[in-house]
């Protein structure tokens, strides 16, 4: 709402109570004969201080710096006006002020978008997903302390500079050995996350632009590690005298086939496996990442492990299907898997995610797009990323290629 109104910037002095010859200046904003006051933690002497002008009187030195400092702030007291009008808020000498000082409703800081931020996407985040913003979060909040020394910054501070030195600085981050703690992906996905929160602050009008407009993502593409049908075979074909090893591995294996990720793994029951129509059976679940329907056929080696562990299943208490460890334990004990295999592949439990959709599908003719059904993605473009096409794959395709030129050209001659 605009208001005409009467509107006026003066300087002014108080005597010192500390040094009697000492004049500490303050600024008065008067909207409508209503006065704030600001003391600008300055002073000058009585005898430099030209009452008739407001101002600093001499020619010296830290005469032009208190002059100069002045005009900036009559300045920003100016501009504080202005922003008020262009917003249609009601215009007082106390919002003025507060606008100045940074304490009116839009002057909201760093840490309050990420409580605000964090608050709201508690319950509609994954805890997976929490868990990086969280850390994203401890990461800011370091840097703050380090490199600006500081707890909290305004988000009208939250520049192109804030955001090129954040990112030098999660680039630079070492451990205790000294030793780099991310690397450029690492880097990227918490920019990634503090972009997704300045758009927010974008959202709710408490930012008037996203300091990341002129700022580049740029993550390093890599290939997808899986592994093809002759590293498959031997990790099946494996068998470990330690039952901790052995159930990773079996647990592994039905990934394999089933291309389930290690969280639905471990959310199996009894009640997700159903028959379908073909009257075969078949693992109906959501995904924890997406929370999309994945409807899957059981085939005859991920069938075999649950038969496996149908027994423990009967004791199971959590009537868990399978016996997995944490997350953590079955990486580690992954690495002792693959080593024991002679595998020379850096292998996670997701790696059984990419086999299931290359080595198992893929390569052996099933369309991305039923692919893309069975792993659960949303859309065809992610699955791609998975559909590395493998030379045997190539060398097949080209054979069948050259066969059907071959019967083309058979029949052309036999027709003549």
């Amino acid at each position: 709402m605009r208001t005409l109104s009467t509107f006026s910037i003066t300087f002014f002095t108080r005597k010192s109570r500390s040094n009697p010859n000492e004049l500490s200046i303050y600024a008065r904003i008067n909207v409508m004969g209503k006065r704030a006051e600001i003391s600008l933690k300055r002073c000058a002497n009585s005898a430099q201080w030209d009452s008739a002008k407001n101002r600093g009187r001499g020619n010296t030195e830290k005469i032009r710096a208190l002059n100069a400092y002045l005009d900036q702030v009559y300045g920003k007291l100016l501009q504080c006006h202005k922003q008020l009008l262009e917003e249609d808020k009601i215009i007082t000498s106390d919002a003025i002020k507060s606008r100045y000082l940074g304490e009116d409703e839009n002057s909201k800081t760093l840490k309050e978008l990420i409580t605000y931020h964090n608050n709201n996407m508690v319950h509609v985040l994954k805890a997976g997903t929490m868990k990086n913003y969280f850390t994203t979060e401890r990461y800011l909040e370091r840097f703050l302390l380090k490199k600006r020394k500081v707890n909290d910054i305004y988000l009208k501070q939250l520049n192109f500079r804030f955001i090129t030195d954040f990112e030098h600085y999660l680039r630079n981050c070492r451990d205790s050995k000294k030793w780099l703690v991310l690397g450029n992906n690492g880097v990227m996905k918490h920019m990634e996350r503090l972009k997704k929160m300045a758009n927010l602050a974008v959202k709710l009008e408490w930012m008037n632009k996203n300091p990341f407009n002129q700022f580049q993502l740029k993550f390093n593409k890599y290939d997808r590690v899986f592994l093809n049908e002759r590293e498959l075979e031997l990790l099946e074909n494996t068998d470990f005298k330690s039952e901790r090893l052995q159930r990773v591995k079996d647990c592994f294996v039905f990934s394999c086939y089933t291309g389930l990720s290690y969280v639905d793994v471990k959310g199996l029951t009894k009640d997700n496996i159903v028959k379908g129509i073909d009257n075969n059976y078949w693992i109906y679940t959501k995904r924890e990442k997406t929370d999309k329907l994945v409807k899957v056929p059981i085939l005859p080696r991920a069938w075999a492990v649950l038969e496996k562990y149908r027994a423990i299943q009967t004791i199971d208490v959590t009537n868990n299907l399978l016996p997995i460890s944490s997350n953590q334990k079955v990486n580690t004990y992954l690495k002792e898997i693959t080593k024991s295999c002679n595998i020379h592949k850096n292998i996670s439990f997701h790696v059984a995610r990419h086999t299931f959709a290359i080595t198992v599908m893929l390569s052996n003719g099933v369309p991305i797009e039923t692919v893309s059904k069975l792993l659960g993605h949303t859309k065809l473009s992610t699955t791609q990323i998975y559909a590395r096409v493998v030379e045997s794959k190539i060398s097949e395709d080209i054979n069948d290629l050259l066969k059907r030129f071959e019967e083309k050209r058979s029949k052309t001659i036999s027709n003549c």
